[in-house]
């Protein structure tokens, strides 16, 4: 059975070698509108959104864009951004009821990832492995929904003026990013952005980040995967330090597209691993 994955690019991956597979853009908005599909210069929306002092924003696929991605394909998986930041679950959901009452028969679902960046990839691969191994459209979306119990995201940042002039965290915590070298470490707890420590330096930052993860069930071999804005060299640091842990760690490394870049900003980092039982991936309400 044959499968089109389609995701929002708050997933960071705008295309999937050997994969039916599509990408529908997110928007930021400031002055201008940034649209998140290949060939946008990243570094100048950053650039463009430090300096803008303005409120800026982001703008999720309607339900057109979400149908047309959905092509003529009988069998759709489709991952979002967490409906808490977004208006994206709620489009595709709707889009998703108007392409099987259009076309009786064919199959869509829609997993909400209770999260941004590289979980939503995380998700998508565990439904290749899937087709690959032969499961029906059922089977998969039951495998994947277990296996979403068992994904956390974390994120590190050096600035959240984006997210305090969003709402979407306490401006009393956003001015300490940034500050003295103070960073933000936080979940995305039951798809909330969670802040839980603020480390100061780069090496205590990346020590608690560790433990995070451990604290949070990873395991030697376990899949780790982490998006970066403009942080590369902070990534590997990271990745040295987990492989000193676990050496079978399976660690994938992506920049950060436009809609991740607008939250994390620069310096900043998503991470997102498999782990223990988490109880705020709640899949019963879907």
């Amino acid at each position: 059975m044959s499968f089109r994955i389609v995701t929002d690019s708050s997933s960071n991956v705008l295309h999937l070698d050997g994969q039916n597979y599509a990408s529908v853009p997110m928007k930021i908005v400031t002055s201008r509108e940034y649209v998140d599909a290949p060939g946008l210069d990243i570094a100048e929306m950053v650039e463009d959104l430090r300096s803008f002092k303005q409120r800026s924003g982001s703008s999720c696929p309607n339900i057109g864009e979400w149908l047309e991605a959905f092509g003529e394909d009988p069998y759709i998986f489709c991952v979002t951004i967490t409906k808490h930041l977004s208006g994206s679950y709620n489009a595709a959901k709707e889009a998703a009821a108007t392409y099987m009452e259009a076309h009786p028969g064919r199959k869509v679902f829609v997993f909400d990832s209770l999260a941004a960046g590289p979980e939503l990839m995380l998700i998508a691969e565990k439904i290749r492995q899937c087709e690959a191994a032969g499961d029906d459209f059922e089977a998969t979306t039951a495998k994947v929904l277990e296996y979403h119990n068992h994904l956390h995201t974390l994120f590190c940042l050096e600035s959240m003026m984006n997210l305090a002039r969003n709402g979407r965290v306490n401006p009393i915590i956003a001015k300490l990013a940034g500050t003295l070298g103070i960073h933000v470490a936080g979940d995305a707890k039951g798809g909330k952005l969670s802040p839980v420590h603020k480390p100061r330096g780069m090496k205590k930052t990346i020590r608690t980040l560790v433990e995070m993860i451990k604290e949070r069930g990873f395991y030697d071999g376990a899949v780790l995967r982490v998006a970066h804005c403009f942080a590369e060299d902070a990534a590997y640091v990271f990745r040295d330090a987990v492989l000193e842990e676990f050496p079978h760690t399976k660690f994938y490394l992506e920049p950060t597209t436009a809609l991740c870049s607008f939250y994390a900003e620069v310096g900043g980092l998503i991470v997102a691993f498999e782990g223990s039982f988490n109880a705020e991936n709640d899949n019963t309400k879907f």
